[in-house]
């Protein structure tokens, strides 16, 4: 088998670890150096590759890719743009595979979420019909947790953990302020249609009087009057509420509570904020003092408080998805398999693409309560593994030392193609 080089591309929104999946992708190439060469990385996603922006990670130290591990954001750029129609004659894909033949790409790895799955999917089916030969290795990457064919997705643990102390220690600030102040607080997490960082909140405490008090999740219909009688009644009995809620709270109709009314990329609804409007609630109907947070980008970008075994599982699917190009695998994801709770064991496992592509998880009825607003034994037992261990990057002078890569392109060979 010749050698030939691989593209490796970043997708969608980024979180504390996609860096270190990129780190053991390109460390484990230098195994496979019998099979394959250069490493390629689209600057700024798919963009990149169509704009035939490619950067050449052999510039970068063996140190930088090794200090990618313990760095957050998208070393080298991400971006949300859908393939619009996929098919031999779509000048996006001709122009990808004219990419791919320029540059002797014969591996493309694609690192993200169930939209990334599909593209990585439609791409190896089409390079068959296009008599281009290109291994197509999906990685999986996405903070809601809500693909397939993986017990967890790299980047959802550090989340999970974020979310989880940023809870306690909001309310342990809240209790000891609610006799003449605050009385409420809400904490809005992200998860458009699955709730498992909503859930994950739920991680601060255990018991009826202990924070979170209540958790809204997507896949429950919100209730207004419920939701205001809940929150009256724990300002009752503990001295305040503390409110998780997920971006993707819906009404009994599947309204999204904060439709802005505009699209993203993928086509998916633009959010405007779920927590000001609950927040609005609380103040008209009930006349209580409250207080929000909508966390955002802080709760995939806080490297300084990963999660352990995140940051070893991203790193684990890179080099994975690496070693089963090398290997001869094409149209699957390297997604995670657990094989026990306690202690908690998992390896790597090979799953089709096609039954990962645009398919989503949610959090399901049994890992929610009876009453609809917290998070059950078994849902305990499934996130706790994840969100254990610390791996603390190297400070100086009091800051994280996050690396910077060069970031070096390769020479064009192409005529120019304006993407979108």
């Amino acid at each position: 088998m010749s050698k030939r080089n691989a593209i490796y591309a970043q997708s969608g929104g980024v979180t504390a670890v996609i860096n270190a999946t990129a780190s053991g992708l390109i460390e484990a190439a230098h195994s496979h150096r019998d099979r394959i060469g250069k490493v390629l990385a689209g600057r700024n996603g798919i963009i990149g590759v169509l704009r035939e922006e490619l950067i050449d990670t052999s510039k970068e130290t063996r140190s930088t890719i090794q200090r990618l591990r313990e760095t957050p954001g998208g070393a080298f750029g991400s971006c949300r743009y859908k393939l619009s129609n996929p098919t031999p004659t779509d000048p996006d894909i001709q122009r990808l595979f004219e990419v791919f033949a320029a540059h002797d790409v014969g591996y493309f790895f694609y690192n993200g979420g169930g939209d990334s799955q599909d593209t990585a999917n439609k791409v190896s089916k089409l390079s068959q019909q296009l008599n281009y030969p290109v291994q197509c290795i999906g990685i999986p990457k996405t903070v809601d947790n809500d693909l397939t064919g993986t017990d967890t997705c790299p980047g959802f643990g550090s989340v999970a953990k974020y979310v989880a102390i940023a809870t306690k220690e909001a309310a342990l600030d809240v209790a000891s302020m609610s006799e003449s102040s605050t009385k409420v607080f809400i904490l809005e997490v992200m998860g458009r249609h699955a709730g498992w960082i909503a859930a994950a909140g739920g991680l601060a405490g255990e018991g009826r009087n202990e924070p979170p008090h209540l958790i809204l999740f997507p896949e429950v219909p919100f209730d207004r009057t419920d939701f205001l009688q809940k929150v009256e009644s724990t300002v009752k009995r503990v001295g305040y509420c503390v409110v998780v809620a997920s971006e993707g709270v819906q009404d009994g109709d599947g309204n999204f509570l904060s439709d802005a009314g505009t699209k993203d990329a993928f086509g998916h609804a633009q959010l405007g904020g779920v927590a000001p409007i609950l927040a609005s609630l609380v103040k008209d109907e009930l006349g209580l003092k409250y207080h929000y947070a909508v966390a955002d980008y802080l709760q995939r970008s806080s490297r300084h408080i990963a999660s352990a075994i995140d940051v070893e599982q991203a790193y684990a699917v890179g080099k994975g998805a690496t070693a089963a190009a090398a290997a001869g695998k094409d149209d699957i994801m390297v997604g995670i398999e657990r094989t026990r709770d306690k202690p908690y064991r998992w390896r790597l496992a090979n799953v089709n693409l096609s039954k990962v592509a645009n398919v989503e998880r949610k959090v399901p009825r049994s890992f929610r309560t009876k009453d609809e607003y917290g998070i059950t034994a078994q849902a305990r037992r499934y996130l706790l593994p994840l969100i254990r261990g610390e791996a603390y990057p190297a400070y100086r002078q009091g800051m994280p030392r996050y690396v910077q890569t060069k970031n070096q392109l390769v020479v064009k060979k192409l005529p120019r193609y304006d993407v979108g």
